[in-house]
Protein backbone atom coordinates (compact mmCIF):
# COMPACT_ATOMS: atom_id res chain seq x y z
CA UNK A 1 0.00 0.00 0.00
CA UNK A 2 2.82 2.41 0.88
CA UNK A 3 4.50 1.71 -2.45
CA UNK A 4 1.33 2.57 -4.38
CA UNK A 5 0.91 5.83 -2.50
CA UNK A 6 4.54 6.77 -3.12
CA UNK A 7 4.21 5.88 -6.80
CA UNK A 8 1.06 8.00 -7.07
CA UNK A 9 2.75 10.96 -5.39
CA UNK A 10 5.82 10.61 -7.63
CA UNK A 11 3.62 10.51 -10.73
CA UNK A 12 1.69 13.58 -9.62
CA UNK A 13 4.91 15.50 -9.01
CA UNK A 14 6.31 14.51 -12.38
CA UNK A 15 3.16 15.58 -14.22
CA UNK A 16 2.92 18.89 -12.38
CA UNK A 17 6.59 19.74 -13.00
CA UNK A 18 6.23 18.92 -16.71
CA UNK A 19 3.14 21.11 -16.99
CA UNK A 20 4.90 23.93 -15.17
CA UNK A 21 7.82 23.82 -17.61
CA UNK A 22 5.52 23.82 -20.62
CA UNK A 23 3.70 26.93 -19.37
CA UNK A 24 6.83 28.91 -18.46
CA UNK A 25 6.96 32.31 -20.08
CA UNK A 26 10.23 32.87 -21.90
CA UNK A 27 12.44 35.43 -20.14
CA UNK A 28 13.14 38.55 -22.20
CA UNK A 29 16.63 39.13 -20.83
CA UNK A 30 18.21 40.82 -23.86
CA UNK A 31 17.11 43.49 -26.32
CA UNK A 32 17.07 40.89 -29.13
CA UNK A 33 14.85 38.55 -27.12
CA UNK A 34 12.49 41.44 -26.30
CA UNK A 35 12.28 42.39 -29.97
CA UNK A 36 11.89 38.86 -31.30
CA UNK A 37 9.87 36.64 -28.96
CA UNK A 38 6.11 36.80 -29.58
CA UNK A 39 6.58 39.90 -31.72
CA UNK A 40 5.06 38.79 -35.02
CA UNK A 41 2.94 35.72 -34.35
CA UNK A 42 5.74 33.29 -35.16
CA UNK A 43 7.59 30.84 -32.91
CA UNK A 44 11.14 31.79 -31.95
CA UNK A 45 14.18 29.57 -31.82
CA UNK A 46 16.64 30.96 -29.26
CA UNK A 47 20.21 30.02 -30.14
CA UNK A 48 22.74 30.19 -27.28
CA UNK A 49 26.22 30.24 -28.75
CA UNK A 50 29.90 31.06 -28.63
CA UNK A 51 30.56 32.36 -32.16
CA UNK A 52 34.20 31.23 -31.96
CA UNK A 53 33.40 27.62 -31.00
CA UNK A 54 33.40 24.89 -33.64
CA UNK A 55 30.22 23.18 -32.37
CA UNK A 56 28.37 26.51 -32.41
CA UNK A 57 29.62 27.22 -35.93
CA UNK A 58 28.36 23.80 -37.02
CA UNK A 59 24.97 24.50 -35.41
CA UNK A 60 24.89 27.88 -37.17
CA UNK A 61 25.34 26.12 -40.53
CA UNK A 62 22.40 23.82 -39.72
CA UNK A 63 20.26 26.81 -38.71
CA UNK A 64 21.17 28.69 -41.90
CA UNK A 65 19.93 25.73 -43.96
CA UNK A 66 16.78 25.53 -41.84
CA UNK A 67 16.07 29.23 -42.33
CA UNK A 68 16.40 28.75 -46.08
CA UNK A 69 14.03 25.75 -46.01
CA UNK A 70 11.42 27.30 -43.72
CA UNK A 71 11.42 30.75 -45.39
CA UNK A 72 10.19 32.99 -42.59
CA UNK A 73 8.07 30.51 -40.62
CA UNK A 74 9.98 31.18 -37.40
CA UNK A 75 12.17 33.81 -35.75
CA UNK A 76 15.76 33.22 -34.73
CA UNK A 77 17.21 35.03 -31.72
CA UNK A 78 20.92 34.75 -31.01
CA UNK A 79 22.29 34.92 -27.47
CA UNK A 80 26.08 35.08 -27.48
CA UNK A 81 28.45 34.36 -24.63
CA UNK A 82 30.78 37.04 -26.06
CA UNK A 83 28.15 39.77 -25.65
CA UNK A 84 28.23 41.12 -22.08
CA UNK A 85 24.57 42.18 -22.32
CA UNK A 86 23.45 38.63 -23.18
CA UNK A 87 24.92 36.92 -20.14
CA UNK A 88 21.82 37.23 -17.95
CA UNK A 89 19.87 35.19 -20.49
CA UNK A 90 22.17 32.21 -19.92
CA UNK A 91 21.19 32.23 -16.25
CA UNK A 92 17.50 32.88 -16.93
CA UNK A 93 17.23 29.93 -19.32
CA UNK A 94 19.55 27.65 -17.31
CA UNK A 95 21.99 27.21 -20.19
CA UNK A 96 25.29 25.68 -19.13
CA UNK A 97 26.49 24.01 -22.35
CA UNK A 98 26.86 25.27 -25.89
CA UNK A 99 25.41 25.20 -28.41
CA UNK A 100 21.91 25.20 -26.90
CA UNK A 101 18.52 25.80 -28.47
CA UNK A 102 15.21 26.73 -26.85
CA UNK A 103 11.95 26.83 -28.80
CA UNK A 104 9.45 29.49 -27.76
CA UNK A 105 5.88 29.34 -29.08
CA UNK A 106 3.86 32.17 -30.64
CA UNK A 107 2.52 33.23 -27.24
CA UNK A 108 6.00 33.60 -25.75
CA UNK A 109 6.02 30.39 -23.71
CA UNK A 110 8.91 27.95 -23.64
CA UNK A 111 7.80 24.95 -25.66
CA UNK A 112 10.97 22.84 -25.87
CA UNK A 113 14.45 22.92 -24.45
CA UNK A 114 16.69 20.88 -26.73
CA UNK A 115 19.50 18.80 -25.29
CA UNK A 116 22.81 20.70 -25.44
CA UNK A 117 24.85 19.99 -28.54
CA UNK A 118 24.35 20.15 -32.28
CA UNK A 119 20.77 19.46 -33.37
CA UNK A 120 20.03 18.27 -36.90
CA UNK A 121 17.51 19.85 -39.25
CA UNK A 122 15.02 17.00 -38.85
CA UNK A 123 14.91 17.32 -35.05
CA UNK A 124 14.37 21.08 -35.15
CA UNK A 125 11.83 20.86 -37.98
CA UNK A 126 9.83 18.24 -36.10
CA UNK A 127 9.67 20.49 -33.03
CA UNK A 128 8.64 23.49 -35.15
CA UNK A 129 5.93 21.48 -36.92
CA UNK A 130 4.46 20.34 -33.60
CA UNK A 131 3.73 23.97 -32.75
CA UNK A 132 1.31 24.43 -35.66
Amino acid sequence: MKHRILALIATALLVSSTLALAATTAPLSTPELKATIASNGKPTLVFFLNPMGSPCQAQRAVLDKLIEQQKGKFNLANVSVTNQGDRQAFYDYGVRSLPSLVLVDKAGNINKVFAPGIQDIQTITLALNKLK
